[in-house]
């Protein structure tokens, strides 16, 4: 980690994360990243996702290690006058409110646009719901999955006769990332204006978004698709194949790539079959290829089939478990997972960095997730707070 002196482009920006789990925290953490400072407003005995898949010996979840990066930790109730107090304090010094909340708890909070513009008139507020408003389901509680499932994705995923969500969570990481990405066009734009704005991010117009050209293929064609598994349906051979010591994904897109893995499986008159005339042709007819290039990797260690590969510049790659993707010799030379250490850990945290390399600006993990409340006193104390003063509001747990 670097010196926390280190600036990045938004120093001198202060955001206030009230986000729980991923899509809010996230779209903070990035801000962090980029030279802003940060600071998490949490309840008194934390928030859920702190906990959330417990990795250390006091419990801290590792989502909230990694999410939790760059920031400064404050706890407080806002809903005690005492802490409303606090709250305007602390919004009158910040530049950016973010907050994955339902409006009802904004509005109880203090934190809806109105209160906070009222408090900060230039106020960026970065919100995430589930549904987006304007719908009948604006006011639904919804996760990732749930925008997964609604967005199609789910029902092309896995088998057809079983919808399957992805593992991780992208949804959320890309709302975040989406709305860390708006954030910094209303900074701009209150560079330009002096004005300051709401920004609603949302799960489904995420969902949405990523599943647009499948959606207008259907709206347009009406071609109804299901789940093939791990078999793509607009190019092929496009699957996950066994070896004889593992597993590989392999993908062939364009009839130059096409025509280069005719010719390494040693069926170059495929070349010239009516039924594989081109990428959608390809698609339609997968099946055949998926289980001719199986035949070819069933008698070739996972090694020999990569090599070849990559001599025909086809792309593939092998199919990793996780400590095999911590073992990866290119993973490890990127060095893109620090090593970050934290008070409760048995080891150091491999934490993903900026996922964006700059030239010239710095973006960078400069600090570890904080303890629950670790710099409660250090922010009130800089909002005018003598110590007897933080004392007493620790006793009524207004922090």
């Amino acid at each position: 980690m670097s010196d926390t002196a280190v600036v990045g482009p938004l120093s001198g920006i202060r955001v206030l994360d009230f986000g729980r789990f991923i899509a809010g925290p996230f779209c903070a953490t990035l801000l962090g990243d980029l030279g802003a400072e940060v600071i998490r407003v949490e309840r008194i005995d934390g928030g859920e996702d702190r906990w959330f898949t417990p990795v250390t010996d006091d419990g801290q979840g590792a989502m909230f290690l990694q999410v939790g990066r760059n920031k400064r930790c404050l706890t407080l109730n806002p809903l005690k006058p005492d802490g409303a107090k606090v709250l305007k304090r602390l919004v009158a010094t910040a530049d950016v409110v973010v907050a994955n909340l339902p409006p009802k708890t904004l509005t109880a909070m203090g934190l809806d646009y109105a209160s906070l513009k009222s408090v900060k008139p230039d106020i960026i507020l970065t919100t995430v719901n589930a549904f987006a408003s304007g719908g009948p389901y604006s006011d639904r509680v919804g996760f990732d999955a749930l925008a997964q499932s609604m967005s199609g994705n789910l029902h092309l995923t896995g088998q057809a006769e079983e919808p399957t969500r992805a593992f991780v969570p992208y949804v959320d990481f890309g709302t975040a990332a989406l709305s860390a990405f708006s954030t910094l066009a209303a900074l701009r734009h209150r560079d330009q204006t002096g004005e300051g704005q709401v920004l609603e991010g949302a799960l489904l117009k995420t969902a949405l978004t990523m599943m647009n050209s499948v959606l207008i293929e259907q709206k347009l064609k009406e071609v109804d698709r299901v789940a093939t598994m791990n078999r793509g349906q607009w190019n092929g051979p496009s699957d996950v194949f066994r070896t004889q010591d593992g597993w590989v994904m392999c993908l062939a897109i364009g009839a130059q790539q096409f025509s280069r893995w005719c010719e390494m499986v040693g069926q170059p008159e495929l070349i010239d079959d009516p039924r594989f005339v081109d990428d959608l042709a390809r698609g339609d007819h997968g099946e055949i290829l998926s289980d001719i290039m199986m035949a070819w990797c069933e008698s070739r260690t996972q090694e020999e089939v990569l090599s070849a590969m990559d001599d025909a510049k086809i792309p593939a790659g092998p199919i990793y478990s996780p400590q095999q993707t911590l073992d990866d010799e290119h993973v490890q030379a990127l060095d893109f997972l620090k090593a970050v250490d934290y008070p409760t850990a048995a080891q150091s945290i491999p934490t993903a960095d900026f996922p964006v390399s700059m030239s010239a600006s710095r973006a960078e993990i400069r600090q570890r997730a904080p303890m629950l409340g670790e710099h409660t006193d250090q922010i009130l104390a800089e909002l005018g707070y003598d110590a007897e003063a933080i004392d007493d509001l620790r006793s009524r747990r207004v922090v």
